[in-house]
């Protein structure tokens, strides 16, 4: 134990990036004394940003997002898609399926688990009043479906994809430095770009800490949820406390592991669990219904991508859009950076073309599948009145949608037993693999895909989550987890802009910026 210590220390010395940690820690520490010191202060200064931002600034995230679209299926079919990260003798360090496993985990696991049944119903009971859809209609029901495809498919994936393949591509091939700056190499000389590195690094750790504890506070409020539903335990504060402190513990725990141990390992059975939870739907849940409906609903998203995607509702006043897409938008950009750096390292040995295949076609099929299932039967369940499902969230919060669908499956406690675990590796691995990035980005010399930061800057980065999000929850519920995206999400969009004009150079110039295919010699990186 002393050993590791001692080597915890030498990292520290040697490897610490002391101007991109503390601005960003010393602002969230401020953010968490702010909320006990003046709480109203607190929620004035929050309310005020997230309404600028969906107000005034919330069309662009909406602009974004599509773009990255486009900008990815043009990569795709592009020369580019061809060049492999790391060069052509690059050899991958993961096998497809534990990549696969990573990706999802990395990014939206958490997420479909908990909104997979609580979002459809808010749809379906409050729908946009512009678009004149009556609540609980099959009109609605439909709309319900065809919202959940947009948040959670293909436009998130999108917006990951884009700086995982810019990265990857800077850091393995034109050999910049393990920076978030390096997503927007292609715009800048090598020189400025170290100029200005640590300030792109320090601002987009508080956007990912605040991202990332939106996540956070999602789990916390889903698992807590899940005992309710087995052991009759009040989903309230004091149980959120507990669930964070454990939390807190076991994804440090998995942090100390490494990737190739504790997040690949967890992945990969988590993903096993998910398998299990969408076929224990296909036997017991209505596999006619949701099927039929999800067919309907996803030809009308595909119809309407475009105007559901840019959907503001500023001619008629509807606030709808900035409450909920605007909301997704910004929470995937607010992540999006920093899991790129995660997602583009283990990336390596990888054709661009199957980067994209693992970051944005697969995974948006998959959570197409799991949306189809998993939402498709509580609209069912809601709609045939087998259970109110709307009634119990209105009564126990948004936490109650799953547990209440499940719970009326035959062996439900076997299923939300294993769907509660499935919530707890899920938030794990997505914490464990974000701070493992952002650790990375507090040092310098990173050389490989392989190399660990240290782990005492794990472990100060996961305190600091758990604090947030555990912050945000008590003082604001569901209305916290939506402030802290907003807040990250904003200076995130900016990077995300040029990350996507990045993308369109390499596209275009790839032999100009491939130094690795010129020259396959060891270069030691900064």
């Amino acid at each position: 134990m002393n050993d590791l210590n001692n080597k915890s220390k030498r990292w520290l010395s040697q490897r610490f990036r002391p101007f991109v940690f503390f601005p960003a820690f010393i602002l969230l520490i401020l953010t968490i004394v702010l909320n006990f010191v003046n709480p109203n202060t607190f929620l004035d200064i929050t309310t005020m940003a997230k309404n600028f931002m969906v107000g005034d600034m919330g069309w662009m995230f909406s602009i974004v997002g599509i773009l990255c679209v486009i900008v990815i299926v043009l990569t795709y079919f592009s020369p580019l898609g061809e060049v492999r990260i790391g060069g052509k003798n690059a050899k991958p360090m993961l096998k497809k399926s534990s990549w696969f496993a990573i990706t999802l985990c990395t990014t939206i696991a958490a997420g479909i688990l908990f909104w997979g049944t609580a979002e459809p119903m808010w749809h379906l009971a409050y729908p946009p009043e512009s678009l004149g859809i009556a609540p609980m209609s099959p009109e609605a029901a439909k709309y319900a479906m065809e919202t959940m495809f947009l948040h959670w498919t293909f436009i998130p994936y999108g917006i990951y994809a884009v700086p995982t393949i810019v990265f990857a591509f800077a850091y393995y091939n034109m050999r910049r430095s393990f920076s978030v700056g390096s997503q927007i190499s292609p715009l800048i000389s090598s020189n400025k770009q170290k100029k200005i590195n640590g300030v792109i690094d320090a601002v987009v750790l508080f956007t990912v800490a605040a991202g990332i504890s939106s996540s956070f506070g999602t789990a916390v409020m889903n698992m807590g949820g899940g005992i309710n539903a087995l052991f009759g335990i009040n989903n309230d504060k004091t149980i959120w406390i507990i669930i964070t402190i454990i939390g807190t513990a076991a994804f440090i725990i998995s942090s100390g592991t490494g990737l190739m141990k504790g997040i690949r390992v967890l992945s990969d059975v988590n993903v096993y669990l998910y398998y299990i939870i969408i076929v224990a739907l296909l036997i017991l849940g209505p596999f006619n219904y949701f099927f039929s409906l999800g067919t309907e609903a996803f030809g009308g998203f595909i119809d309407n991508l475009f105007s559901k995607a840019l959907f503001t509702g500023a001619s008629s006043g509807d606030s709808w859009a900035s409450g909920w897409t605007m909301f997704y938008w910004s929470n995937w950009m607010a992540w999006a950076p920093v899991s790129a750096v995660f997602l583009a390292r283990i990336a390596y040995g990888y054709k661009i073309k199957e980067v994209i295949m693992m970051n944005f076609i697969i995974p948006s099929i998959f959570s197409t599948v799991w949306m189809t299932i998993l939402s498709g039967t509580t609209i069912n369940y809601q709609m045939t009145g087998k259970v109110d499902i709307i009634a119990k969230m209105n009564e126990q919060g948004s936490a109650a949608a799953a547990y209440t669908v499940l719970g009326e499956l035959p062996f439900s406690g076997l299923i939300i037993g294993i769907y509660l675990i499935a919530v707890m590796i899920s938030f794990i691995t997505a914490t464990d693999s974000t701070t493992n990035a952002m650790a990375s980005i507090c040092t310098s010399g990173i050389k490989d895909g392989r190399q660990e930061a240290p782990l005492v800057i794990k472990v100060v980065w996961g305190i600091i989550i758990g604090a947030i999000s555990l912050v945000f929850i008590a003082a604001l519920g569901l209305d916290g987890i939506k402030m802290l995206s907003y807040l990250g999400g904003f200076p995130a969009l900016f990077l995300g802009i040029l990350s996507i004009v990045s993308l369109l150079l390499i596209m275009k110039k790839s032999d100009k910026y491939d130094v690795v295919s010129k020259d396959t010699k060891e270069v030691t990186k900064e």
